[in-house]
């Protein structure tokens, strides 16, 4: 089956990706080899990290690719593969995975979104930012060590009482 993605070059995208099985924390519990993976495949491959948040089992990020590039894709693969080869094997397997020789670690697909303009942009960073909140693994999402809010902390872009006290159900992305 082909799958229709988006293909801006140069574009803007929102990613939600999952571990095969979602009871695990394996992304917590090994998030130093999964930001060193990040980091090569990001020098390899350039691209920037607008937004991002590691949960025990699945992650959000927003990206935006060079002028001229459009392949997430290949980004991602590379992530999962080098992540993957990080963790012991022993994970389970369907038939078709062991056929294809894959590991069990992540979901084959990932959620993709190409952001649109200003608004979709700030929503979906509110949204990256917001997820450990949402998850209750955090009652502020200045107290989830594992987000891209600390670095718009330090840079100006939120203040650090972001996201307490305003009514926040629904705010951030859920409608």
């Amino acid at each position: 089956m082909q799958y229709r993605r988006a293909n801006v070059k140069g574009g803007t995208y929102f990613f939600t990706v999952n571990l095969a099985e979602r009871h695990l924390r394996l992304l917590v519990d090994h998030v130093d080899a999964l930001l060193a993976v990040v980091a090569r495949v990001k020098r390899a491959h350039p691209f920037h990290i607008d937004a991002f948040a590691v949960l025990p089992d699945h992650l959000h990020a927003i990206w935006t690719l060079p002028e001229g590039d459009a392949d997430f894709a290949m980004r991602w693969m590379l992530i999962k593969a080098g992540f993957s080869r990080h963790l012991a094997q022993g994970e389970r397997r369907n038939a078709s995975r062991v056929g294809k020789g894959e590991r069990g670690i992540w979901q084959r697909r990932y959620w993709e979104h190409l952001i649109r303009d200003d608004v979709d942009y700030q929503r979906h960073v509110d949204y990256v930012h917001y997820n450990p909140v949402k998850h209750g693994y955090v009652a502020r999402a200045t107290d989830w060590a594992y987000s891209s809010l600390h670095r718009h902390i330090r840079a100006g872009m939120a203040s650090p009482d972001w996201g307490v006290g305003v009514g926040n159900e629904g705010k951030y992305g859920e409608r």
